[in-house]
């Protein structure tokens, strides 16, 4: 029983993690990416969509993003998305093709990005955190039923522990190369 809920608190940890490492994916760095457009929203059907299932997205030079839309009736709506995204973009609509020009970033605009980035890493550690509390609680509630002794429990508690010092410093790394990355000129 303890064994399976390690493996559901590291599985949920490592989830955290990784949605870190999505969002660090959206942050503009100067360099084209898909990734920087994935997070975006788009009004279509009625219903709000990911970008990247109403349209293809590509990166045909390192300063350039195009958007080729499926349903031509979605490219102002797709385009005021992007506009609208929060990244500072000013796309170009021609027809279906939406080209999506990445400006040089400014000293300012690179430590806004970090200080995104640092808070994109906050909100992971505190999902970690979140899922160690929990896993606390569970464990306390196995020894509370008499599943598991006091010093399975002490034992099971310092794993947990461990668990969420390694996945806090995966992030901290993570970070730390996404700060690395937006500062390089």
């Amino acid at each position: 029983m303890a064994d399976a809920l390690l493996k559901d608190i590291e599985k949920r940890m490592d989830s955290a993690v990784e949605a870190v490492k999505r969002e660090f994916g959206g942050l503009r760095t100067g360099r084209a990416s898909t990734g920087l457009l994935e997070p975006i929203m788009v009004d279509a059907y009625g219903a709000a969509m990911p970008l990247n299932q109403v349209a293809t997205i590509s990166v045909p030079e390192p300063r350039m993003i195009v958007v080729s839309v499926w349903d031509r009736k979605l490219s102002g709506p797709v385009e005021k998305a992007i506009r609208e995204s929060g990244l500072g973009l000013n796309p170009a609509s021609e027809g279906a093709t939406i080209r999506v020009p990445i400006p040089p970033l400014s000293e300012e605009r690179r430590q806004e990005l970090v200080k995104v980035a640092g808070k994109y890493a906050e909100h992971g550690k505190v999902a970690v955190r979140n899922v160690r509390r929990d896993g606390m609680e569970a464990l306390k509630k196995l020894e509370k039923d008499h599943e598991i002794s006091e010093d399975e429990h002490r034992r099971r508690g310092d794993e947990v522990q461990k668990l969420t010092d390694q996945h806090v410093q995966l992030i901290d790394e993570a970070f730390t190369a996404k700060q690395a990355e937006i500062m390089q000129v």
